[in-house]
């Protein structure tokens, strides 16, 4: 798990979140990751863009474990320009990557396998009211493709996580592990 020391970068504020939950993730040998709200980037002049770390870079992180462990990532982005970014920040990892241009809500009700971490955080959280109850609709979405080890983590705690933090915990799920922006639950401990 070497690989993760090169996202210990200064600006991404989601590492040390993210170191844990990809140990924990080795632990219970996952396989199928899942990503709502691919990573965006930023552009810089006209046509160059570049990591963008005050995002996380989840979508890297996850190519490039998902590689480490010959697992899939399917990641999902309303912006076909995020996907597009997206796409060339893990070129290295193609095949572990599979992109989806689509509304979240519809991508987990029609994802077919089970999955072992999902990561939500698609629609951003300037209103709370609004990114809280989109994300309440993709848990109940995907709560039956779910396990008793699956790690589910909510991203942008308090922006987003009015009503599926609660959601999860009535259908069974314990947090494992809480910081200022995240939430990581699981049936399981």
């Amino acid at each position: 798990m070497n690989f993760i020391e090169k996202y210990n970068h200064k600006k991404n504020v989601r590492y040390p979140f993210f170191k844990e939950t990809l140990k924990l993730s080795m632990e219970r040998k996952v396989k199928v990751i899942v990503e709502t709200g691919t990573s965006r980037g930023k552009s810089k002049f006209l046509f160059f863009t570049k990591f963008n770390w005050k995002d996380g870079m989840s979508t890297l992180m996850f190519a490039e474990f998902a590689n480490l462990i010959g697992g899939e990532l399917n990641t999902c982005d309303i912006s076909a320009k995020n996907i597009s970014n997206a796409r060339n920040f893990t070129k290295k990892f193609h095949q572990n990557v599979n992109f989806s241009i689509q509304d979240s809500v519809v991508f987990l009700k029609n994802f077919n396998k089970q999955i072992d971490l999902l990561y939500l955080d698609s629609f951003d959280g300037h209103n709370a009211e609004l990114a809280s109850k989109h994300q309440l609709k993709e848990s109940e979405a995907v709560i039956d493709k779910l396990s008793k080890n699956s790690l589910v983590i909510l991203d942008d705690k308090g922006a987003k996580t009015i009503y599926s933090t609660s959601f999860f915990i009535n259908n069974g799920f314990k947090i494992l592990l809480e910081s200022k922006r995240q939430v990581l639950l699981s049936k399981s401990l």
